[in-house]
C-alpha cells in the first residue's frame, strides 16, 4: 500500500490562461495592448500566476509586430503587473500582491524633489498610527513573536556598531507592523514610505538607537496587552520627536 507521500502530487503550475484578444488599430499599439490586458485584469478573467501567450501568438492576436508585443510586456513588466521569467517553462506571468511599483514610484518622486521631507514625515505619522492600533487589534502571537525577534536582531545590530543594518531592521519593524493589519494597501504603502526614509537617513541622519529601542521594548508591551490606546500614543509621541529631529537637520543641511 502506497504511503501518504507516495501518493501526494505536487501542486500544478498555472497553465497559460487563454483568453480572447482583439486585433488593435492605433497609433501607440503597445499602449492599446497593454490597456486590453489591463482590461482583463479588472475582469477578473486574468487572475494572479496567468500565463500570456507567446510573444508569437500575442502579436498574432493583436496583429502587430512582436517587437511591439515586446514592448507592451516589458511596460506591464516595469509597471509591476506582470513577471517575465525565462527557460523552457517561462514566459509573462500575471504578478500577485507586492507594490514594487508603488515603491518605486514613491522613491522616483523624492529623488526628484516632489516628495520632500515634511511631506514625508507627516505621512509616517499619519499612517504609523493608525498601523499599529489595527496591528494591536488584530495581530497574531507569531507576528508579535516577529517583533520580538526584530528587536533582537536590532539589538545585536547596534552592538556590532553596523548603523545601515540596524537602520534597515529597524524599519522592517514597520513593514511587520503593517502586516499584522491584515491590509494589503496599508502594506503597500508602508513599504513605500519606509523605502523613501531608508533613502532619507542615508542622506540626512541616523536616529540614536539610544532614542528608539526603549520606544520598541515598551511599544512590544503595550501590543502584548492588546492595549491599542496606548500603542497609538506611543507611537504619535515616537513619530513626533522623529519629524521633529528630521526637521531640523534638513533645516541646518538647507542653510549650508
Amino acid at each position: 500500500m502506497a504511503s501518504s507521500s507516495d501518493t501526494t502530487k505536487p501542486t500544478p503550475a498555472r497553465k497559460t490562461r487563454r483568453v480572447a484578444f482583439k486585433p488593435v488599430n492605433s497609433t501607440r499599439p503597445a499602449e492599446a495592448i497593454q490597456a486590453q490586458i489591463r482590461k482583463l485584469l479588472a475582469s477578473h478573467k486574468l487572475k494572479t500566476g496567468d500565463r500570456l501567450p507567446t510573444e508569437r501568438e500575442l502579436a498574432e492576436q493583436f496583429a502587430v509586430s512582436r517587437n511591439t508585443v515586446r514592448q507592451a510586456i516589458r511596460s506591464l513588466a516595469d509597471g509591476g503587473l506582470l513577471e517575465v521569467k525565462k527557460g523552457a517553462t517561462g514566459g509573462a506571468f500575471i504578478r500577485g500582491g507586492g507594490g514594487d511599483a508603488v515603491r518605486a514610484g514613491m522613491i522616483d518622486l523624492y529623488s526628484l524633489g516632489t516628495i520632500q521631507p515634511a511631506h514625508l514625515t507627516e505621512t509616517r505619522l499619519l499612517i504609523g498610527v493608525e498601523v499599529v492600533r489595527l496591528a494591536c487589534e488584530r495581530g497574531s502571537e507569531e507576528e508579535l513573536l516577529e517583533l520580538e525577534a526584530n528587536v533582537a536582531q536590532a539589538e545585536v545590530a547596534a552592538k556590532a556598531g553596523d548603523a545601515p543594518l540596524r537602520t534597515s531592521i529597524n524599519l522592517e519593524f514597520y513593514r511587520i507592523l503593517a502586516r499584522m493589519t491584515q491590509n494589503p494597501l496599508l502594506e503597500i504603502v508602508t513599504d513605500a514610505v519606509m523605502a523613501i526614509t531608508s533613502q532619507f537617513v542615508e542622506d540626512f541622519l541616523r536616529t540614536s538607537n539610544i532614542t528608539v529601542m526603549p520606544f520598541r521594548r515598551e511599544l512590544l508591551k503595550v501590543l502584548r496587552q492588546r492595549d491599542a490606546q496606548a500603542a497609538t500614543d506611543l507611537m504619535r509621541e515616537h513619530l513626533l520627536r522623529l519629524q521633529k529631529i528630521y526637521l531640523a537637520e534638513v533645516a541646518v543641511r538647507n542653510r549650508k
